[in-house]
């Protein structure tokens, strides 16, 4: 694992863009998964080597269920990202999270289900832990910087992915305040999943854009209400990212994420397959060589 950092930054609904990028490059980067996204953005912030891919694509084009997470993780490792930070729209399930909050989440509830979640299956059998989905290394530095930049900070929590595109039933927005979860997304899972599948560690700032459906007396979610608020949010997380890429240490700190598949594969090596191997070529390259 390589001492330097190179950041990968997935943004979200209103984060199509990173400001502060020194010799910015789009670049074009083919996964044997498919297209990702959108081309990457490379630059640097700070000295620090950054990758940004817009998560639906410039213009915001892909829905939620039809994002090709595994195309996308496969393309920021393919250009060496070392750790990777999500930027994303969320609606609050709980009254002191308000719109205009970032919240860092910690916990996901996987609700979605016509995604597919790993990069592994018949041919390469693997399973890794996602106790713990998130970088608590990422988290706190991510927390201590939207802090230094004012951002109204919010640590730990629950987020419930749900499949969408629809937003929620108030029957469903109640249900999973009754399950203890905080905030509500459509897009971290199976992100998450894939990112600790390629020894990716990642984090998740959220902005909250609205309340859900859960209120009693409060209308529906309406896109025009989240866009407005993801306008007053995008310039504040984008001052996030810049401090943050400040505060990063001059040499990369380990995370015990960069060698999650050393305990995960499961398939005999005489019984995997060729052509899926193949396909993994970026993803198991640290444990199994052949980049």
């Amino acid at each position: 694992m390589s001492s330097e950092w190179t950041i990968g930054v997935v943004g979200g609904s209103g984060v199509y863009a990173i400001d502060g990028l020194e010799d910015p490059e789009w670049i074009a980067i083919d996964t044997p998964w498919g297209a990702p996204s959108d081309e990457l953005l490379t630059g640097r912030i700070e000295g620090v080597k950054f990758v940004f891919l817009p998560r639906h694509g410039r213009g915001h084009r892909i829905s939620p269920s039809e994002l090709n997470a595994r195309a996308n993780i496969d393309a920021l490792k393919r250009a060496g990202c070392t750790d990777v930070i999500s930027l994303s729209a969320i609606g609050s399930l709980q009254e002191h999270l308000p719109p205009g909050k970032f919240v860092v989440v910690d916990q996901f509830v996987d609700r979605t289900f016509a995604r597919v979640k790993s990069f592994f299956g018949t041919g390469c059998v693997a399973h890794v832990s996602v106790a713990d989905p998130v970088c608590p290394r990422l988290s706190a530095m991510l927390a201590a910087a939207g802090r230094a930049v004012g951002a109204d900070i919010h640590e730990g929590a629950t987020q419930l992915v749900m499949e969408g595109p629809q937003f929620s039933t108030r029957a469903e927005s109640r249900l999973y305040r009754q399950w203890g979860c905080d905030v509500i997304g459509m897009t971290a899972m199976p992100e998450a999943k894939l990112a600790r599948e390629a020894e990716l560690p990642y984090a998740v700032v959220g902005m909250v854009t609205d309340y859900d459906s859960w209120r009693e007396g409060e209308g529906h979610v309406e896109v025009d209400e989240v866009i407005a608020q993801l306008i007053a949010n995008s310039g504040l997380a984008k001052q996030l990212v810049v401090e943050f890429a400040r505060s990063l240490p001059a040499e990369r700190t380990p995370s015990p994420i960069d060698t999650a598949l050393d305990v995960a594969l499961m398939t005999a090596p005489e019984k995997r397959d060729p052509a899926l191997m193949a396909k993994l070529d970026a993803i198991t390259a640290r444990v199994l060589g052949g980049r």
